[in-house]
């Protein structure tokens, strides 16, 4: 089967954001169907639906009631079968959310199967990602149940053969209606170490990531599933090193064929902890960026990304959201889409959409971030600090409506929002995708390259300028050709030596000395010869 996914760009629409086709204040899938031909216009090879199976919403459908229907306010089956043949007639595919580490507590295999879960007489002193424990008493057994996540989103316990068969029988139903692969959710945590102990502060991340039988369990997926099928898979894993992607990715392996790292997403925390802040330090950045590089480079695959519904907007975390806005998204664009890997776009990442600032915790609905900042108030932490770090982190920045127009919540609903737009939809929507000094023309342009441009799939990498904490600079050479790209993460003037050969494309139109390049405030320039 070709790797035909290696020359793709991925697109996350997030459903419940994206658009409001019938005025209830929630994504749909109908929303999505109408907007298909702003999505191929792009260009982009791969939608990737974050989920939209039936389930009670307790975490934002990432705990799944029943994985064989689509949750109501989403809409029906036959809407998503519309939506996948309207997909495939544009030439492009379309990639589920898999979600097999845990269920929902209202799944009927809670209740019906309680051994496909993980129970224990006592618990230990693991702490949930979301706060508290990770385990929950059941009164009717008399024991706890695992749950890494919320309460209401049991582990999954796939030493039991029998629940991976289930599982696998549902993902061979999804494949066989058409769908073009999967982005398997904490698919490295299904692995627990039988033998659950307590750890040090709570932190019992050794115990399930990466564990001891998760490639057993993906190679058997892979040989009963994925192999069957001409389809691309992503698996999203937390705490993984490039030797363990390797195994992950690599194609004798026969299990996934790419992840997705964090530890390029976890640079501007101090500590282990997300909501402990400080500046991004760029050398740090181009380091880790470098290593994955190198790592996976003949032996795996990279996924690219800045952003995702976990992450906060990119343009208000590494760039500047405010005067150098566009300038700055499309310098980040620049420094990540001329790697090797697969580029993923979040919804509204094309037009520089930025994070957000609400002034009452109310107004949030993120179940890590409400958790969270009732965790630090009653630690004593002020309502305000809590706020900065909410507007710095917080999982909501990214779950604001898409910003389609300059009418009335932005042109995604005429109801009223599951949760508010940005205020500033009025200066930052799509209606401006087809001015062609826009973002979105831009990433346009991108895409484009990776499709034509083999030196961009298969080229090395080499980082220059290693101890610049302001430039970005890096060169991909294949057969004959090479790329260099400057990409200066300040609002200052950089000054460099002018490569040889033209340029390709850069986010300033001027350009001025023969030697020297002198690099506008958040300037990105490729050179190809």
């Amino acid at each position: 089967m070709t790797e035909w996914w290696k020359k793709s760009t991925v697109y996350q629409i997030y459903p419940r954001s994206f658009m409001d086709s019938n005025g209830d204040g929630i994504g749909d899938i109908r929303g999505i169907i109408q907007k298909l031909d702003y999505l191929h216009e792009l260009g982009v090879d791969i939608l990737w639906l974050s989920p939209v199976y039936d389930s009670p919403n307790d975490d934002n459908g990432y705990d799944i009631r029943d994985y064989y229907e689509i949750m109501k306010e989403f809409g029906t089956m036959a809407d998503f079968d519309e939506l996948l043949e309207k997909v495939h007639a544009r030439d492009m595919k379309l990639v589920m959310d898999l979600v097999v580490n845990h269920t929902s507590d209202e799944h009927a295999w809670f209740k019906d199967h309680p051994d496909f879960y993980i129970w224990r007489d006592q618990p230990t002193n693991w702490r949930s990602f979301f706060g508290g424990s990770t385990w929950e008493y059941q009164k009717e057994r008399n024991q706890y149940y695992l749950h890494l996540f919320s309460k209401k989103q049991p582990d999954l316990n796939w030493e039991n053969p029998e629940m991976r068969t289930a599982v696998y029988e549902m993902m061979r139903w999804w494949l066989d209606k058409g769908v073009d692969g999967f982005r398997m959710d904490v698919i490295n945590m299904i692995s627990k170490v039988p033998d659950m102990q307590d750890a040090v502060n709570g932190d019992a991340s050794s115990q399930f990531m990466n564990g001891p039988n998760v490639h057993t369990y993906l190679k058997e997926m892979n040989t009963q599933v994925l192999s069957q099928y001409n389809i691309v898979t992503v698996g999203e894993t937390p705490g993984t090193t490039p030797k363990e992607a390797r195994d992950y990715t690599a194609a004798q392996n026969q299990e996934l064929n790419m992840i997705f790292t964090f530890e390029h997403m976890d640079l501007d925390q101090a500590s282990g902890e997300k909501w402990d802040l400080k500046p991004l330090d760029l050398i740090d950045l181009k380091e880790n960026l470098e290593k994955w590089q190198h790592g996976l480079y003949d032996e795996g695959w990279n996924s690219l990304y800045w952003n995702n519904h976990d992450q906060p907007r990119i343009v208000s975390r590494f760039g500047d959201d405010q005067k150098w806005r566009v300038e700055s998204a499309k310098m980040l664009a620049t420094c990540l889409h001329f790697m090797q890997g697969t580029p993923y776009i979040y919804q509204g990442e094309e037009l520089g959409m930025t994070n957000v600032r609400f002034d009452a915790i109310e107004e949030y609905k993120d179940i890590e971030t409400i958790n969270m900042y009732q965790e630090k108030r009653a630690a004593g932490i002020s309502h305000d600090d809590i706020m900065m770090k909410i507007y710095a982190k917080g999982r909501d920045n990214a779950r604001t409506p898409m910003q389609w127009s300059d009418a009335p919540n932005g042109g995604f609903t005429t109801g009223t929002p599951w949760i508010k737009v940005n205020p500033n939809y009025t200066d930052i929507n799509a209606a401006q995708h087809q001015e062609p000094d826009s973002i979105y023309q831009y990433y346009k342009k991108l895409i484009a390259f990776r499709k034509n441009m083999g030196i961009i799939t298969y080229g090395d990498f080499q980082l220059l300028h290693h101890e610049d904490k302001e430039l970005f600079a890096y060169t991909r050479t294949w057969n004959r050709e090479s790329l260099t790209i400057y990409c200066n993460f300040s609002n200052q003037p950089k000054t460099v030596e002018r490569p040889e050969g033209d340029k390709l494309i850069g986010n300033y139109d001027c350009r001025n000395g023969e030697d020297e390049l002198v690099l506008k405030p958040y300037e990105a320039v490729v050179y190809y010869k």
